[in-house]
C-alpha cells in the first residue's frame, strides 16, 4: 500500500496514462513498456526514494495484471434507466 502523497500522485498519474492508452487500443505489452520506462525515468531523476519506487513499482505491476481495471464500462441507454 502507498502512504507518501507525491508517490500516489505518481500512481494516478501513471495508471490513468495506461488506461487510456488501453482505450486507445494498444496492447498489453506496448502498455507495460511504457509503465517501465515511467518507472525508469522516476528512477534516473532520484525524485522519490528507491524503496518509494519500488513499491510504486508492484502496486502498478498488480494493477496492470488486473483485468478489470481496462474492461470497457457500458453505459446505460436511457430507456434502460425508466424501465
Amino acid at each position: 500500500m502507498l502512504t507518501n502523497s507525491q508517490t500516489i500522485r505518481y500512481y494516478q498519474k501513471l495508471t490513468d496514462a495506461m488506461v487510456d492508452l488501453w482505450h486507445r487500443g494498444r496492447r498489453f505489452d506496448e502498455i507495460q513498456m511504457y509503465m517501465d520506462g515511467y518507472i525508469a525515468c522516476l528512477r534516473h531523476s532520484n525524485i522519490l526514494e528507491a524503496y518509494l519506487i519500488h513499491r510504486l513499482e508492484d502496486e502498478v505491476f498488480r494493477f496492470l495484471r488486473d483485468p478489470s481495471n481496462f474492461e470497457m464500462t457500458q453505459t446505460q441507454t436511457e430507456t434502460d434507466v425508466y424501465r
